[in-house]
């Protein structure tokens, strides 16, 4: 073998070993925590089933426009976020490096969660969630959360996961991970939606989440679920640029455009029936976030027959969507350095966990002895984390990767590429409107509400 044929053998870009496995890992990064503890109570509140009707044609008006764009981006170039910019238009690489940011700060702070996550495993096995009161759960959420050691140690452990999974690659890691933990996923939060459904009084929990309740819908409803149609497919972090780039030059990409988001949405639905008629069933109160997945869903378990066996199930299957996401955000990271600075990739991994470790403790302290220590305005560290991506980095290279492809790069030229291999995009005409005039002024608006809630959390 020559010394030219050895180095590009060397630096050959991992690939997907298989369309099904791309769409698994992509789904599994847009499928996360937000998907278990907001999408449902988010329905409930805002018009139930009406919700679910806006909700889904925002996915379509925009969920799937930008899907595409991104995906079509990275196979185009083969590069990483930063690379697949710059290889098309050099002074637009900042915004590849916007999604790097925001992948790396979200990991820094979404590691604490889980590792609360891993910790909650532990405890359903030992049988320790195996009690019914809410306030005796809740003193355990919040002696757990308050404890340093036990936060860092978790959250490293959480890290240490995600670390092992990428540094095998694409094909014998990423995919390979997806192939096991998503399939899981689904059968898991479906026996526990069929369990969840068939509970006594659970018909005031599916009413609850589904029924439409026309006059609730407003503009703020409709700005919920336009919102949540965006964060929830985490499109502007850069992944989806990122996992586009290894496919191969022959995979059709209309197909996993429409999968992934669709995916996505039926595990929010799913969890939706999983937890809100159980909730009901039981006699609890609805709610959303870290009260409803550790304090009220363990106290619903230990209220029904064969609980712990689902509560095992439930905190394995939030373990397995908090995965799927942390290993796509890591890929990001990896990707910049292995592509950009032809770094080793497991040691380019090892160097961005240990540094995320580090700057995502002080988010873990902040949950529990540091929560009083304000770092900008009302923030602490981990709400300066959170808004700092979720609501600006995330939107920001959301609206600016619809401008690029919609206007910069060139909606023709992206379909040129969509059309490769003699694929007939037949909606063509449809996405080139959306992705010119439609999606850029929707993200616009979010990121505006966006800046507006930021600024009411500072002061």
């Amino acid at each position: 073998m020559s010394l030219v044929t050895a180095k590009n053998e060397k630096n050959k870009r991992d690939k997907w070993g298989s369309k099904i496995g791309f769409v698994l890992a992509a789904a599994g990064s847009a499928v996360g925590l937000g998907n278990l503890w907001k999408f449902p109570y988010s329905v409930g509140n805002n018009g139930g089933g009406a919700f679910v009707m806006i909700y889904m044609i925002f996915l379509i008006l925009i969920g799937l426009p930008l899907m595409l764009a991104a995906i079509t981006l990275g196979r185009k170039t083969q590069l990483s976020a930063v690379g697949a910019y710059r290889s098309l238009k050099k002074n637009w690489a900042f915004v590849g490096g916007l999604g790097v940011l925001c992948g790396f700060f979200i990991l820094a702070f979404y590691s604490t969660v889980g590792g609360w996550v891993i910790y909650y495993c532990i405890k359903a096995f030992t049988g320790g969630l195996a009690i019914k009161d809410p306030e005796v759960l809740g003193g355990i959420f919040g002696g757990f959360i308050s404890s340093p050691a036990s936060s860092i140690m978790y959250q490293g452990i959480f890290l240490i996961l995600t670390l092992l999974i990428v540094i095998r690659g694409i094909s014998s890691g990423i995919e390979k991970a997806s192939k096991i933990m998503m399939p899981a996923l689904f059968g898991m939060i479906i026996l526990i939606a069929i369990r969840s459904v068939t509970l006594p009084g659970a018909s005031a929990g599916i009413e609850f989440f589904l029924v439409p309740d026309f006059s609730k819908i407003n503009m703020d409803v409709v700005m919920n679920a336009l919102g949540q149609v965006f964060f929830s497919l985490s499109i502007g972090m850069g992944v989806m640029v990122t996992y586009g780039s290894y496919l191969d030059k022959d995979t059709n990409l209309l197909g996993p455009a429409a999968s992934i988001p669709v995916l996505d949405t039926m595990v929010a639905i799913l969890a939706g029936f999983a937890t809100l008629p159980a909730v009901f069933a039981i006699g609890f109160k609805a709610s959303s976030g870290p009260g409803l997945m550790f304090v009220t869903l363990p106290a619903v378990f230990a209220s029904m027959p064969f609980g712990k066996l689902f509560c095992i199930l439930f905190f394995v299957l939030v373990l397995f969507a908090a995965l799927t996401s942390s290993i796509s955000m890591l890929e990001v990271c990896v990707s910049y350095f292995v592509d950009e600075k032809g770094a080793n990739r497991t040691k380019a991994a090892m160097m961005i966990i240990v540094i995320m470790y580090i700057v995502g403790i002080p988010a873990a302290l902040s949950m529990g002895p540091w929560k009083d220590l304000h770092i900008l305005g009302n923030l602490n560290f981990f709400d300066f984390y959170d808004k700092l991506t979720s609501n600006i980095l995330l939107t920001s290279g959301g609206l600016l990767l619809s401008i690029f492809v919609g206007w910069i790069w060139g909606a023709d030229n992206a379909i040129e590429e969509i059309e490769k291999m003699g694929v007939k995009f037949t909606l063509a005409p449809l996405w080139k409107f959306l992705i010119k005039y439609i999606v850029p002024p929707a993200v616009f608006i979010i990121l505006i509400n966006s800046f507006k809630s930021v600024i009411a959390a500072i002061f």
